[in-house]
């Protein structure tokens, strides 16, 4: 009796101990799973696309203006850069931009200047219509260069636009019938210089250009006006008024294109630009 019940208490105690072991293992393959994946989940947060996003350079928010879009020739304008940062808005200091010019074909550098409070300035004097932009240059890590929408600034024709090209022909020969640029007779002279400076044709004739423009007192003649010469009321001789009592002019054979003395005071004064 004492070995037959000892033989049916083995079984039991075998089947209980793989029974307990069998939770163990499968307990103890649980929390090593547990433990495996949770080193994963705390890792992915340190890299994502957002982080790398963020510290990449970004473009500048560049803005640039004119003090005027229409100056007359030989007068300055004031082109203002304001320089942001795109994400916060508040004012870039540091970079420098370069003020540029559209001319022949290509943007051509001008003055290039640091940003300071978002904050830069150029004044320059153009002779020719024509195209402005700015380009921001790299805050290295920070910031990409970058081109501002470009703007336009028209350049009026002026006196001393008509005064420069006056000049440009001094010392000129005299030519009867000749309307440069080599060679003029007095209303050949000009008829060149006024259509060259400000557009304006003129006739080849000293009594018909005194018909355009209007009338100006000799009391408030200005350097840049037309001075037509008279015998009564025809027209013989033709100039561009210097200033104080002297005209640019083409005056007969034998003397040159220059600067003299207006010889009358038998002369009408026409303005002719602004």
């Amino acid at each position: 009796m004492h070995e037959h019940s000892s033989s049916r208490r083995r079984p039991v105690r075998a089947g209980k101990l793989a029974l307990a072991l069998g939770i163990c293992l499968c307990a103890g393959q649980l929390v090593a799973g547990a433990a495996v994946a949770a080193p994963a989940s705390a890792a992915a947060p340190v890299t994502t696309a957002a982080s790398q996003q963020a510290a990449a350079p970004v473009n500048v928010a560049i803005k640039l203006t004119s003090s005027t879009s229409k100056v007359a020739w030989g007068s300055a304008v004031t082109l203002t850069a304001r320089v942001n940062d795109p994400n916060t808005g508040a004012a870039v200091t540091g970079g420098n931009v370069q003020f540029q010019a559209w001319r022949n074909g290509g943007w051509q550098t001008w003055q290039t200047k640091a940003v300071t409070n978002g904050t830069a300035t150029y004044r320059t004097t153009p002779y020719v219509t024509g195209s402005f932009r700015l380009k921001y240059t790299s805050l290295p890590g920070k910031y990409r260069w970058t081109a501002s929408a470009s703007i336009r600034v028209n350049v009026v024709a002026s006196r001393a636009k008509v005064l420069s090209e006056a000049r440009k022909h001094v010392g000129k020969s005299y030519r009867y019938g000749a309307s440069g640029p080599g060679s003029f007779d007095c209303s050949g002279y000009t008829m060149y210089v006024y259509r060259k400076a400000a557009g304006i044709k003129l006739p080849h004739k000293a009594n018909s250009q005194q018909r355009y423009g209007r009338a100006v007192a000799k009391s408030s003649a200005q350097p840049g006006d037309l001075i037509v010469i008279r015998s009564g009321t025809y027209g013989y001789h033709v100039g561009v008024y210097a200033g104080g009592g002297y005209m640019y002019d083409s005056p007969k054979p034998g003397v040159k294109v220059g600067k003299h003395k207006i010889w009358t005071s038998s002369y009408v004064v026409r303005r002719l630009v602004g």
